[in-house]
């Protein structure tokens, strides 16, 4: 039997281990392609100017409301998703590399490191922290 839903610990009181220089997150193709940047972790699509053109995208989950910020961006990585979500379709529209599914990506990949994220691959790795 479930225990009470008092007793459940919420998604964000989860603590993350902060991935380290030369550590790979996979995940799951949403585009291919092979792409270099500075990662910017927003957990909402509300302020647009928090990503510079370059920068790659870093979100828990995408929905229509975070596709203004797919323009500037030059990949995307996604805690939740799959090969036919909307981080990964919109990616592809773009023909910008995208990695779904990449659990806790947010949590563990630091605002502002260097990755490099290969959407053939599926693969997140952190360059400089």
């Amino acid at each position: 039997m479930a225990p009470p839903l008092s007793e459940w610990k919420r998604r964000d009181a989860r603590s993350h281990t902060a991935a380290v220089a030369g550590e790979t997150i996979q995940g799951v193709s949403g585009c291919t392609g092979v792409t270099r940047g500075r990662a910017r972790v927003l957990t909402d699509p509300n302020d647009p100017s928090a990503l510079e053109p370059g920068d790659i995208l870093v979100a828990p989950i995408t929905d229509p409301s975070w596709t203004p910020l797919f323009v500037a961006a030059s990949a995307v990585v996604v805690d939740v998703g799959a090969p036919f979500s909307h981080a990964a379709i919109v990616s592809r529209e773009l023909g910008i590399p995208c990695v779904v599914s990449a659990t806790d990506a947010t949590g563990r990949i630091p605002d502002g490191a260097l990755i490099e994220v290969d959407g053939t691959a599926a693969t997140v790795t952190i360059i400089e922290a």
